[in-house]
């Protein structure tokens, strides 16, 4: 079986690469407008590890906005993703925003929490004092992603949104049109095959198109899914060009596991660790008979186990 899907990785990433973005969408209920000049800089997490480190600060987001013409001040951002709403504390993100604030001797410090389902119960304002005087008031901008509705998104320039569509709110007999325009938006919003790869694996683990939904994907969408078979055989080329280089069978090696594991992604999620070492330290005839496998295998382990 594959593993767990790493939520909070998949969002670390997607907040990194894009963070002009990814404030401009997770943020938008400041109504940020962050102009051209903004200078965007991720802090490093080895910065905070001696003072935070447990897994839950390990694997948020702070980012450091400045303008650089003095228009305004530095803002530091904190975005959290958080999968499962019942784990959210608003009491240790109220003490993580108050450690940055002090680290980085700045009061301004704007928290954002990233919920990927329905978030309709959490605490939203903390507040700490006693019967007549408060002493402290936290709040935070939420990003339910689970009650967006995606209809306000379909065409939307920034990338961030666009991948997001899957995690929004649509009705069920609309996932395939979901699918189509969060995969138009990445081949339009985006140039570079490496991340046209890697963030169609995202829209694919969050969307979750079924074998029926794909051929009706390739059916309804025939130049979205022209791109995508035109990406695959363009990395494939690469893989194979650079083989030629380095040794021609391993590059057809690379080009061959690269492929199937894109395949076995899309059809049973997530690799995890073992599965992708077990495609990288495979032979060619391993990898054509895992190939013809998977048309018919009902679960990962069939693809592995059938002869």
């Amino acid at each position: 079986m594959s593993g767990p899907t790493s939520h909070d990785q998949n969002f670390k990433n997607l907040i990194l690469d894009y963070p002009r973005q990814a404030l401009e969408f997770f943020a938008a209920a400041k109504g940020l407008d962050l102009g051209q000049g903004a200078r965007i800089t991720a802090i490093r997490q080895e910065q905070l590890k001696s003072r935070l480190g447990d897994r839950f600060h390990e694997l948020d987001v702070p980012l450091l906005v400045e303008w650089p013409d003095g228009s305004r001040e530095a803002l530091l951002f904190m975005l959290e993703e958080e999968t499962n709403p019942a784990r959210f504390s608003i009491h240790r993100l109220a003490q993580y925003c108050l450690e940055l604030s002090d680290m980085f001797k700045t009061n301004r410090v704007v928290p954002v929490a990233i919920f990927l389902r329905a978030a309709q119960k959490v605490p939203e304002t903390l507040v700490l004092g006693g019967d007549s005087v408060t002493y402290l008031s936290f709040n935070y901008l939420k990003c339910d992603l689970a009650n967006l509705d995606a209809n306000q998104y379909l065409d939307s320039p920034n990338l961030v949104a666009r991948l997001n569509l899957p995690n929004m709110a649509w009705p069920a007999d609309r996932k395939v049109d979901i699918y189509a325009h969060a995969t138009r938006g990445l081949f339009t919003l985006e140039s570079d095959p490496e991340k046209q790869r890697k963030y169609l694996d995202f829209i694919d683990i969050y969307t979750a198109l079924d074998d029926n939904q794909m051929h009706e994907y390739q059916a309804r969408y025939p130049q979205e899914n022209s791109k995508m078979v035109g990406l695959t055989e363009r990395l494939l080329n690469e893989g194979l060009e650079k083989g030629m280089r380095q040794g021609m069978q391993k590059g057809r090696q690379e080009g061959e596991a690269s492929l199937l594991a894109r395949q076995l992604t899309r059809r049973f999620g997530s690799l995890d660790s073992a599965t992708e070492q077990r495609l990288q330290q495979a032979s060619s005839d391993d990898l054509e008979r895992w190939a013809d496998n998977i048309l018919d295998a009902r679960t990962l382990d069939e693809v592995f186990s059938k002869h």
